[in-house]
């Protein structure tokens, strides 16, 4: 059953002109890349934390721990 939504929409994709198909394309690609951007941020943002943790873990600042 799991393989049963990717092939009927490639069946749906295949019923289109070659115009859409390519637009289809176009939006597919757009989707991994944005995709890979936010794998990128939330990678960048679990490698600093620690970085920040420094900063941001201190008495002068526990009142806005609250917040």
């Amino acid at each position: 059953m799991a393989n049963a939504r990717p092939k009927a929409l490639i069946d749906k994709i295949s019923a289109l002109p070659m115009d859409r198909i390519a637009e289809i394309e176009d939006f597919v690609d757009f989707i991994g890349q944005r995709e890979k951007a936010r794998s990128l941020s939330r990678m960048a943002a679990a490698a600093s934390a620690p970085a920040f943790a420094v900063v941001w873990s201190n008495p002068e600042d526990d009142a806005y721990d609250a917040l």
